[in-house]
């Protein structure tokens, strides 16, 4: 039987406001040791969006933009591609693979509840291919 997403999601969501800085995003990720963020919404028109290393090092970092001033709205990913928490693992790699994306945000009714990135899959993997 194919696993349920929500069996290997990542339930910690390291969130950053969307008028915060780079840099503040950059202390965070680095601090926290992750790869991503979920960014808040500003007002009840805008939806969540996720920030990554990636779209710091290439929207910033390669451009000699100064982290101190552009906004994490300005970087951000929109909209966030999500699944209900009883996709099935197989159901979260092809969405990556159509998307070309490392990680799926994970909902529960209208609620982001956790994320699911490659990382989480190779190890669920290889955890499962263990037991065999």
């Amino acid at each position: 039987m194919a696993k349920k997403i929500y069996e290997i999601m990542n339930t910690k969501l390291e969130t950053i406001p969307a008028d915060a800085t780079v840099y503040e995003a950059i202390e965070k990720l680095i601090d926290k040791r992750i790869r991503s963020l979920l960014v808040l919404p500003k007002d009840e028109k805008d939806r969540p969006g996720v920030v990554t290393v990636r779209n710091i090092i290439f929207k910033v970092l390669a451009k000699n933009l100064d982290p101190h001033k552009v906004k994490i709205s300005e970087i951000s990913s929109k909209p966030l591609i999500t699944v209900s928490k009883e996709a099935t693992v197989e159901d979260v790699l092809a969405l990556m693979e159509k998307y070309n994306i490392a990680r799926v945000f994970i909902k529960e009714g209208d609620e982001i509840v956790g994320v699911v990135s490659f990382f989480d899959i190779m190890a669920h993997i290889l955890i499962e291919r263990a037991k065999s």
